[in-house]
């Protein structure tokens, strides 16, 4: 009996041991990055690796599985062993080929195999011409290898399936081979955490070769299968030369600032302490026209520094934000770039451009990590150090996403005491997300969501007050400059509509020991995105943007100031005009301020086009 329900444990061994053999194979093939590697990275590298190969395995398992737990329901000359055998050679064919395959085109392209060659199969005469300078005997030779070596493992592995002995019943046969089938649930999303794995999970290293050698190549094509964002443009209104030229015109500056207005530090090189506050909307903030006495210490903040009073997200994701605010890249319509690690390796980031000149870095969160992908793109940015929600106590965190503000304030506190300078710190809280949950009594009445919200919004504000406090006592103060700033908004509190312009308007301030004297005090009130803190910043701390196409200087301004954002699959364009909302789907649009022009929807559809084409590119 134990060789017989033995079948699927040693199937699944069977796949995992393949997977493993496959990223050595990787490795030996680029032997000459692989020995660079500092110590200890090939260990990681398998180490991290192996839940996305177990993951990899349970998808292939699952078909193995079911047929097995069928067939022990059937007389046993109708057990599927042909069938099972056959899905095990096409599977091991398919590994391989995509296995060999990869290793040449990484060493060409620099990413490990997803979707992308799809997009060459309508010209074969292309992909021919790219296969041209491959060594194919080499590459013949490892995939007949592989092969070999995996019918080998097989027939050791997993052997022939006998018979079920006729004292056992089939129903207690089916039972345990669908206990078996429901286990491979644990090892298909990477564990028993929150998140569901994905590439995140394995990046580890500052170095991108690492991480891409942990990847699992069947998982990797799968994923980026399902995510289908490699092309045509779906959002193609004009030809792309008028496209890009209305962007162009959208970014012709005004009259140029005076240089003491566009100077806002004391210092080109201060510490930077760049905090992203979670779902922190506009409505909440009373600088910026919100609920008074919602948020006492951001507003007090906002009147001792600078404060950017009309500043709208470019999504409605946290992911999003990220990307807006660190890279100064818009956001897409229906997925986000941060699913892309290849993509987001190419971005530009704020870390990467401050690391050039000297700074150090460090990144903090309360929750995982690994959430929307978003380590993958902070990984590749070349932060020094990560905090996240591993690093705090469960007393310190709350049911839902980790650790509470107020713990995560406090640990920044404690390590800027040994920061090395100038820092570039990023800090993003968590406890104004959903469900809102509080570790201080609450300050307004009510317990529908709204209230709740609310208090949560007051709490995180309340931790920074606390957070501010101490840190204006500290001896990095006085040379640093705090960046404050919502990663979006929020439907409440009036349940605005998905697409409103009202639900992507945040708070921006700056504050901190390094902002002039003359400085403090000044509201700027001119309509501006997300996108555009990377830019200013930048420019204050006397550093190129050229990288940064999509990102503005907000002390320079535009002759026509406005704010594109997006939601599911649709698009608002602001202005002084107003804000015109449109819906990729019928393409209508869904609303139109009275003074909105027709040119203002069509500078929105241009603007769409042109960034999700430049997203398609990466």
């Amino acid at each position: 009996m134990r060789n017989r329900f033995a079948f699927q444990p040693r199937y699944f061994l069977f796949w995992l041991v393949y997977f493993v053999i496959t990223k050595a194979a990787f490795l030996l093939y680029h032997f000459t990055q692989t020995a660079a590697l500092p110590p200890g990275s090939v260990a990681r590298i398998f180490g991290y690796g192996l839940r996305l190969d177990a993951s990899a395995t349970a998808y292939l398992s699952v078909v193995p599985f079911l047929l097995f737990a069928i067939g022990s329901a059937l007389p046993a000359r109708w057990f599927p062993r042909r069938l099972l055998t056959f899905y095990s050679a096409v599977l091991g064919v398919v590994v391989a080929f995509f296995t060999v395959a990869d290793l040449e085109l990484y060493r060409a392209w620099g990413f490990r195999l997803d979707a992308t060659p799809l997009q060459y199969l309508n010209s074969p005469g292309e992909m021919a011409a790219s296969a041209g300078s491959a060594p194919l005997l080499v590459l013949t030779g490892i995939l007949a290898g592989l092969l070999g070596l995996g019918w080998w493992l097989y027939q050791k592995m997993v052997g022939p399936i006998p018979d079920l002995p006729p004292h056992f019943g089939r129903p207690r046969a089916v039972l345990a081979s669908v206990l078996y089938l429901a286990l491979l649930i644990v090892p298909l999303r990477g564990g028993l955490q929150q998140i569901p794995i994905n590439q995140s999970d394995v990046y580890f290293s500052a170095l991108p070769f690492a991480n891409h050698a942990a990847l699992n190549v069947p998982w990797n094509v799968a994923q980026t299968l399902l995510l289908t964002d490699n092309g045509p443009n779906p959002y193609q209104f004009m030809p792309d030369s008028a496209a890009t030229r209305t962007v162009r015109q959208l970014y012709a500056p005004a009259q140029p600032a005076a240089p003491d207005t566009a100077r806002l530090l004391r210092t080109t090189r201060p510490n930077v302490l760049f905090i992203i506050l979670e779902s922190f909307t506009g409505k909440f903030v009373a600088s910026t026209g919100g609920e008074i006495n919602v948020t006492p210490n951001l507003d007090s903040l906002a009147r001792t520094g600078v404060l950017f009073n009309n500043i709208y997200a470019a999504g409605d994701r946290s992911q999003k934000g990220l990307v807006a605010l660190l890279s100064g890249y818009p956001s897409q319509p229906t997925t986000s770039i941060i699913k892309y690690p290849r993509k987001t390796e190419r971005l530009p980031h704020l870390c990467r451009s401050l690391e050039q000149v000297g700074y150090k870095s460090h990144y903090y969160y309360g929750g995982e990590l690994a959430f929307a992908n978003m380590k993958s793109y902070l990984v590749a940015a070349g932060y020094d150090q990560f905090t996240e929600r591993a690093d705090f106590s469960r007393s310190q965190q709350n049911s839902k996403w980790g650790a509470q503000d107020h713990v995560l304030f406090d640990r920044v506190l404690q390590d800027l005491k040994t920061q090395p300078m100038p820092f570039f710190v990023t800090a993003f809280t968590l406890s104004s997300h959903e469900p809102f949950e509080i570790p201080i009594a609450r300050k307004f009445p009510g317990t529908d969501e709204t209230a709740l919200f609310r208090n949560s919004v007051y709490y995180t504000d309340w931790a920074l007050g606390r957070f501010l406090h101490t840190a204006r006592q500290q001896p990095w103060w006085d040379n640093t400059l705090l960046v404050l700033v919502a990663d979006h908004g929020h439907t409440l509190p009036g349940n605005d509509p998905n697409e409103s312009g009202r639900k992507f308007g945040i708070p921006l301030v700056l504050a901190g020991g390094a902002l002039r004297p003359e400085a403090r005090g000044r509201v700027y009130s001119q309509i501006a995105s997300q996108t555009d803190i990377a830019a200013t910043l930048l420019r204050q701390l006397q550093l190129p943007t050229a990288d940064y196409k999509w990102s503005h200087d907000l002390l320079q301004p535009l002759r026509q100031p406005f704010a594109f954002y997006c939601f599911s699959d649709g698009f608002g364009m602001v202005s002084s005009s107003g804000t015109v909302t449109f819906d990729n789907v019928p393409r209508k649009v869904i609303k139109s301020d009275p003074r909105v022009t027709k040119e203002q929807l069509r500078q929105g559809q241009a603007f769409e086009q042109a960034s999700y084409e430049d997203f398609l590119r990466k």
